[in-house]
């Protein structure tokens, strides 16, 4: 039985976990700005990928954690990887050439209402009131976000707009392939056939139709934002990621998706000088609170979620 003062420790832990990790895949969008300068998205995808690779086969060696490279059944996990990393990580740096990194990374918070709306339309997913409303709260988060006015029709760049949409909709694709990988796998062994499997498709199309040059890596910018959106952002975040579900359960985990928007304001108005408009800030507001509305459980369920 734990003390109270290990209660308050672990609690402590837990929150500063959540936190770093919100920080982590929040600037994400501020170090795809970054690289923009010199890279294509796809080059982007392809660098971010490898990176986080590289990190995860270090952290695999040792830590002993097996490879198993006859286990992972590389096609499906190709597909998967495909859809749920290589494409939307190209797409959202292709939007992040239109719009804003805050305003990317608002729409990437809608990825749970995409996974909701595609599990109900395809994969025969179940609903009830609360995630209707809670998808008709978000839907109208993303109305509020594209300013609509009588001069311009709308104030944000539509392509960009749309990009990013199509990227969360990737994800929330990308989730349900997930479910078709064998249980027997391990996190770590996901991760790796991922980041494997997305470093190859990106690389494929970033060495086709994308060039760079070199010098662009004698940038300590440049070099920074690799190591925060590949080492710390595709690597670490993982670990730190599998590390809140382990100790806190999904439901801490999932607080995770809340805070990311409100760290990449901070870096994005601090270091970008990107303004933030009401449009940006309640259409936050409305998708957040959507996203929450659509993972309320009713009091039944969340007995037995605790009593597990």
């Amino acid at each position: 039985m734990k003390t109270e003062k290990e209660g308050i420790h672990v609690s402590r832990s837990l929150f500063f976990v959540l936190a770093l990790l919100s920080l982590i895949w929040g600037g994400s969008f501020y170090f795809v700005k970054i690289l923009l300068h010199d890279f294509g998205p796809w080059t982007i995808s392809f660098l971010r990928s490898a990176c986080g690779f590289l990190t995860i086969v270090i952290l695999m060696v040792v830590m002993k954690k097996p490879f198993g490279f006859k286990q992972i059944v590389w096609i499906p996990m190709a597909t998967m990887a495909l859809v749920n990393t290589a494409i939307p990580w190209a797409l959202i740096a292709f939007s992040e050439t239109k719009v804003t990194s805050t305003m990317a990374s608002v729409l990437n918070a809608t990825t749970p209402l995409w996974t909701l709306t595609i599990g109900i339309l395809f994969f025969k997913a179940v609903s009830g009131r609360m995630q209707w409303l809670g998808m008709l709260v978000a839907f109208c988060g993303i109305i509020v976000l594209l300013d609509v006015n009588p001069e311009t029709f709308v104030s944000v760049d539509i392509i960009g707009f749309l990009c990013m949409i199509l990227a969360t909709c990737c994800y929330a694709i990308g989730a349900q392939l997930s479910k078709r990988l064998p249980g027997s796998l391990s996190l770590y062994q996901i991760t790796f056939g991922t980041l494997l499997s997305t470093m190859i498709g990106s690389g494929s199309v970033a060495f086709s139709v994308e060039s760079f040059s070199l010098s662009a890596f004698a940038s300590g910018s440049t070099i920074g934002a690799l190591v925060g959106i590949g080492v710390f952002g595709s690597g670490f975040a993982y670990i730190l990621y599998y590390y809140l579900v382990k100790n806190g359960g999904p439901e801490i985990a999932s607080l995770v998706t809340y805070l990311i928007p409100l760290s990449a304001f901070v870096w994005g108005y601090t270091l970008l000088d990107e303004e933030i408009t009401w449009s940006l800030f309640f259409g936050m507001i409305l998708i957040v609170g959507g996203i929450f509305l659509t993972g309320k459980k009713d009091k039944k369920s969340v007995k037995q979620t605790m009593a597990v």
